[in-house]
């Protein structure tokens, strides 16, 4: 079993990926492996769209990592999503990507019922909003979340900094912990998969 784990930061080994290593950590105690996949600092595209996808099964635009994100998920048994805290949000290069590799799926089992959950760094405060906002994807996506013995944030400026975040630390510790043990279940409980009904969309539009 894996977990992918994107870190939405623009700094490769910043805060984010402090609390995503510490993840790690209770993941690999628990026998379950991970991979840290960091979303780079070059522009990346907005959906414009086009509708392309429904052809292709991936976003048109190849030149960002979308499309890779979406392959390793594919592959992936559960998905960690952190990213550092702006005006309350998320990043927003990591939301733009996020629209393009969920919109763009077409196939479903690339995310379908696999746990996930999401990780918020900040200096002072925003991080419920910021993960509120994350767990969107997930919610819309049949993705059962993860949760922890708090909201899933740590605190600091500094990577240094959240090492001293005890409490920050243990959360995503425990947070590990229940991801793995959720991966186990499913897969020791070995379940059919539920009923998947025939989508229906509504608007309210009166004519």
């Amino acid at each position: 079993m894996n977990v992918l784990m994107i870190n939405g930061s623009p700094h490769k080994t910043g805060c984010v990926y402090t609390a995503l290593v510490e993840i790690g950590k209770a993941l690999r105690k628990n026998n379950v492996d991970y991979e840290i996949f960091h979303i780079g600092t070059k522009p990346v595209h907005g959906c414009i769209a086009c509708n392309a996808c429904y052809k292709l099964g991936k976003c048109i635009f190849d030149d960002d990592p979308a499309n890779t994100i979406q392959q390793k998920l594919k592959e992936a048994d559960g998905f960690i999503v952190g990213s550092p805290v702006y005006y309350a949000g998320p990043n927003g290069a990591l939301c733009t990507l996020l629209d393009r590799i969920f919109y763009s799926a077409t196939d479903p089992s690339i995310y379908r019922f696999k746990p996930s959950a999401a990780v918020a760094s900040a200096r002072r405060a925003g991080t419920t909003a910021t993960i509120d906002r994350l767990n969107k994807y997930f919610t819309i996506s049949r993705m059962p979340i993860v949760s922890s013995n708090y909201w899933n944030a740590v605190h600091g400026f500094t990577p240094e900094d959240v090492m001293q975040d005890e409490e920050g630390l243990q959360t995503m510790r425990t947070l590990g912990y229940n991801m793995a043990w959720m991966l186990k279940s499913i897969k020791e409980g070995n379940q059919p998969l539920p009923e998947i009904e025939q989508t229906v969309r509504t608007h309210f539009i009166k004519r």
